[in-house]
């Protein structure tokens, strides 16, 4: 039973907020929620907001990159298209979420956001990397997998 445990993961749906038990090396972009139905992963990252942020952080043990950005950030917009193919490319085994520091605030600070962009991720419930500042193209994608051990 305890093998059966480790293979899987529990991927919170942004939707409804459902948890869902997903085994390990399924791809996520085939998954949806047992209780809403809505995709699990997305081809593109999702706007969440500081409430999500929270419920994903206390019970995912998935693996999920967020995006610390503003929209007034000129850094931020430059890495936008790098982050939105990357999210196309990995989103099987990756979930790609995007948080707004001017309206999430409290969540921000939280996370010890000091400058933006910053990517953060987790895995297995727990916080894996951060990078501050802006990655773009060939980069970003090389961070991501290297956090997470994907193949290029």
């Amino acid at each position: 039973m305890a093998d059966a445990v480790a293979a899987e993961r529990v991927v919170v749906c942004t939707h409804c907020d459902a948890a869902n038990r997903v085994a390990a090396g399924k791809a996520l972009t085939g998954g949806k929620c047992g209780k809403c139905g809505t995709p699990l992963a997305t081809p593109e990252p999702v706007d969440i907001d500081g409430e999500t942020l929270g419920r994903l952080m206390a019970r995912d043990t998935g693996a999920f990159v967020l995006d610390v950005w503003a929209p007034w950030c000129g850094p931020c917009r430059m890495m936008a298209p790098a982050y939105a193919s990357a999210a196309a490319r990995m989103s099987g085994e990756v979930r790609f979420f995007k948080l707004n520091s001017d309206q999430n605030q409290s969540a921000a600070g939280a996370l010890g956001i000091r400058g933006i962009p910053t990517l953060l991720a987790w895995n297995g419930g727990d916080l894996v990397a951060n990078q501050a500042g802006a990655q773009t193209g060939d980069a970003l994608a090389r961070w991501i997998q290297s956090v997470f051990g994907l193949r290029a």
